[in-house]
Order: structure tokens, then C-alpha cells, then sequence
């Protein structure tokens, strides 16, 4: 079936689907989602660097991070190993962030290009595989410690798992100490934030059916577990992001009816999906207004320009 898809030649595309009138206003009539490179075996967590005009995005099993340039449309090794990298993000000041599942560590890769360890382990044991991160405007590091890495000698190391696969942990920005922020979430994957940082979002991903919670942030705690959206048994939520009027975009799957992009809005309602010949696993917004949706899925890149931002720093 990937062989096969070709983009659209007509205008408005037909793979992009208003599921309520809200979502109109963010489709563009004259953008057609475009596969940008295939090649991947599992392509996850892109993210966009605006000052050098490229994207990354992680190839896990193949143990390389892909680079994207938008000037010539190429595509090379940005990291090759990788330690099997998976989420990656951008601080305040720029510097990449990236979740490693071989490595059992989120990692961040300083200007002057030597790497700073920000967590490796939690009260004396190994983290899992570290899955997804996003950076707070006050400099702390969140994320994700599912232990996928640890299954199989394809995405990761098999071994066995050290700490529980349930939670969501916080790096001080200033002293570094790590904190188990939520330890109730069955098996989390991607994670984000409001536009004004007072929700976290996390995907559940073996809840059953899987789940999208949201949390209340009080400074460096989370409060108030709720279902945001409670998915169909044949679901599959993923990565995210979240745009400048709250909306979540979300990599989606896994029937081809299903693969793509499913977009909820602040309230959690359903208002859009775009389809794709792949499942999507993760996405992110880029280009010079941030209103390029990147979005890597199974062995393909895609994008797709729309009318909104993604926020600053997601």
C-alpha cells in the first residue's frame, strides 16, 4: 500500500477530513499532504530546528536519526548510533533533547557539541527506555519511561526492566533532581503540554481501550488524572503536539482506515483527521511560521502546511 499512494492532484485533498465544521478553519483548500522521503523501518520523534532549516526525526531500528534539509530536500544521517534514540525536543535555548531506548537515558547536546546526561536512572535503578520529552518554559524536562526498548533487540536491548512501567518523570531545570511526577499511567508514551503549560497531556498506550489523560500542573507536581479521550479498541494514539488554540494533533492508527492524524480539540472532541498509507507515529510543527505539520510514520516522511502554529517550543 505505500508503494502504491500518491499524493493528491486535486485540491481541496481528499485524505484530509473535517470530522466537525470547527476544523475547516484549519485546512488549508490549497495544501496537499506530500511524503517528503520513505525509507525508514519505524520513523519517530521529529523535531524542528528553525535556525538551521531542517528537521530530525528518528529512525529507532536502523539506530540513526535522519536529518531533512528544506532548502535541497535532502535527507542524510544526522546520528549514526543513535543508542536507538526515540523523542526528541528543544530547550529555551536551542539545544536538542533527545530520549535514547539502548542508552536508557534522556540526553542533551550542548552548542559546543558535547552531550550532558539529564537522567539516566530513578532511586538507584536504570530507567527503562525513555520514550517522549517536552521542555517547560522554566528549563524542567519531562518524560516518558515505557519499557518498549527492553522487548526485543530492534528498538532497544532486550533485557529486563529496572522500574515500573507506569511513569512520567520531571528533571529540575536548576538542580537537576529527578522526580516521579505520575505513577499511574499504563505503559505512557507521548506527552504534552497546554499552550499555557497548566495541562499535560500523556498517551496511555496499553490502557484498555488506550487512553489520552490529561493532568492539572502545579508547579513541579501533576494533579487530577482524567481521561481526555477515551479511544476505540482498534485506536492507537501515539505521539502529539498541540497547536496555539489548544488543539491536539496526534499520531494515529493502526487500520488503514485509522492511520494518520487525528486532530481533538481543547475540550477533546475529535474535529479532523488526515490520512496517511502509514500509521503515524509521532509529529511536530516547523517551518518559518511553525504551520508545517512534519509527520514521521512506518517508513515515510509526510507534511502537510495548515492554518495554525504549533506552540513555541513544543
Amino acid at each position: 500500500m505505500t508503494e502504491r499512494w500518491q499524493p493528491s492532484e486535486r485540491y481541496p485533498d481528499p485524505s484530509i477530513v473535517a470530522l466537525d465544521p470547527a476544523f475547516k478553519k484549519y485546512h488549508l483548500t490549497l495544501s496537499a499532504v506530500e511524503r517528503l522521503w520513505t525509507g525508514s523501518r519505524w520513523g519517530e520523534g521529529p523535531v524542528w530546528l528553525g535556525d538551521m532549516r531542517c528537521l530530525l526525526w528518528s529512525d529507532i531500528p536502523n539506530n540513526r536519526v535522519l536529518k531533512w534539509d528544506e532548502a535541497t530536500g535532502q535527507v542524510c544521517d544526522w546520528q549514526r548510533p543513535s543508542n536507538n534514540a526515540n523523542g526528541h525536543t528543544r530547550d529555551r535555548e536551542g539545544r536538542i533533547v533527545a530520549c535514547e531506548h539502548a542508552g536508557r537515558r534522556v540526553v542533551r547536546f550542548e552548542h559546543d557539541g558535547s552531550t550532558t546526561v539529564l537522567a539516566d536512572s530513578y532511586q538507584g535503578k536504570r530507567l527503562n527506555s525513555p520514550n517522549d520529552v517536552v521542555v517547560k518554559s522554566d528549563g524542567s524536562v519531562w518524560f516518558t519511561d515505557p519499557p518498549f526498548g527492553t522487548y526485543a533487540f530492534y528498538e532497544g536491548i532486550k533485557t529486563e526492566a529496572e522500574l515500573p512501567h507506569t511513569n512520567v518523570y520531571r528533571v529540575d531545570g536548576k538542580t537537576g533532581a529527578i522526580t516521579c511526577v505520575a505513577d499511574d499511567v499504563d505503559h505512557p508514551n507521548g506527552l504534552a503540554f497546554s499552550p499555557d503549560e497548566s495541562l499535560l497531556y500523556v498517551i496511555e498506550s496499553r490502557g484498555s481501550p488506550r487512553n489520552i489523560l490529561a493532568y492539572d500542573v502545579a508547579g513541579d507536581m501533576l494533579r487530577n488524572r482524567r481521561i481526555f479521550v477515551a479511544c476505540g479498541t482498534e485506536e492507537t494514539p501515539d505521539g502529539f503536539r498541540v497547536d496555539v488554540d489548544g488543539n491536539l494533533w496526534c499520531g494515529w492508527g493502526m487500520t488503514p482506515e485509522l492511520d494518520g492524524v487525528r486532530v481533538f480539540n481543547s475540550a477533546g472532541a475529535p474535529i479532523g483527521h488526515i490520512h496517511l498509507p502509514e500509521r503515524c507515529a509521532n509529529l511536530c510543527f516547523g517551518g518559518l511560521h511553525r504551520n508545517r505539520l512534519f509527520m514521521s510514520a512506518a517508513q515515510s516522511l509526510f507534511s502537510l502546511y495548515v492554518n495554525t502554529q504549533g506552540v513555541a517550543g513544543g
